[in-house]
């Protein structure tokens, strides 16, 4: 009976006799840059400056509107003329759109499980009173990747809700268009970390599957 060389010493009979191991697979890198273009966050400072311009379009149309309330007569709620409402409803549009694709590019990271969907992101803000607890956990979410990111805890999630909560005071109590544009400069800070951490090439954040 023939013994089989490959068979005494272990070997693999239908591998290859050199004996060489195979090369191991490269690791994977995520991707050093946003899959998806970053929203124009200019447009909100443009329509910042519009409401700027239709707040004097509507001063020199309706004087009134400057003058103080009647302590002698029951406060009355009123709508703002159409040159301010107008801008400002259009101004909340966009910024909801910019919430929308922020989340929408992190749900496209290749192995990474983002933990808020898109549509999550934005419906949670019409739940009465609960979007003001939101205001703090969708920026939290995406501190969490981007402090993964970096390996260094620079993005405190809680600066962007106190800014937009800063934001509609001014609004309320000051000026409209400087609400408009504190409101986009607090979204400046959550859009400019995630854009700085998805140009660092890097080990996998945390929600990633091996």
């Amino acid at each position: 009976m023939t013994e089989d060389p490959d068979f005494k010493s272990g070997g693999d009979p239908f591998g290859d006799s050199s004996g060489e191991q195979p090369a191991a697979p490269e690791p994977v890198h995520l991707p050093s840059a946003p899959l998806q273009p970053m929203p124009k966050l200019w447009v909100g400072y443009l329509l910042a400056l519009a409401t700027f311009i239709g707040e004097m379009i509507a001063v020199a149309r309706h004087p009134e509107i400057l003058n103080p309330p009647d302590p002698g007569k029951d406060a009355v709620f009123s709508v703002p003329p159409l040159e301010i409402f107008l801008p400002v409803f259009v101004s909340y549009v966009y910024w909801l759109v910019c919430v929308y694709r922020y989340h929408k590019i992190l749900a496209a990271v290749p192995r990474y499980k983002h933990p808020i969907s898109p549509a999550k992101a934005v419906g949670f803000h019409f739940i009465p009173l609960f979007w003001v607890i939101w205001l703090f956990i969708w920026p939290k979410k995406i501190a969490d990747f981007v402090n993964a990111r970096f390996k260094n805890p620079l993005m405190r999630g809680w600066v962007f809700g106190v800014g937009f909560m800063g934001a509609m005071l001014c609004q309320v109590f000051l000026d409209p268009g400087l609400g408009i544009a504190l409101l986009f400069v607090s979204t400046s800070y959550v859009g400019g970390f995630l854009a700085r951490a998805l140009s660092i090439p890097g080990d996998s954040p945390p929600g990633i599957s091996p």
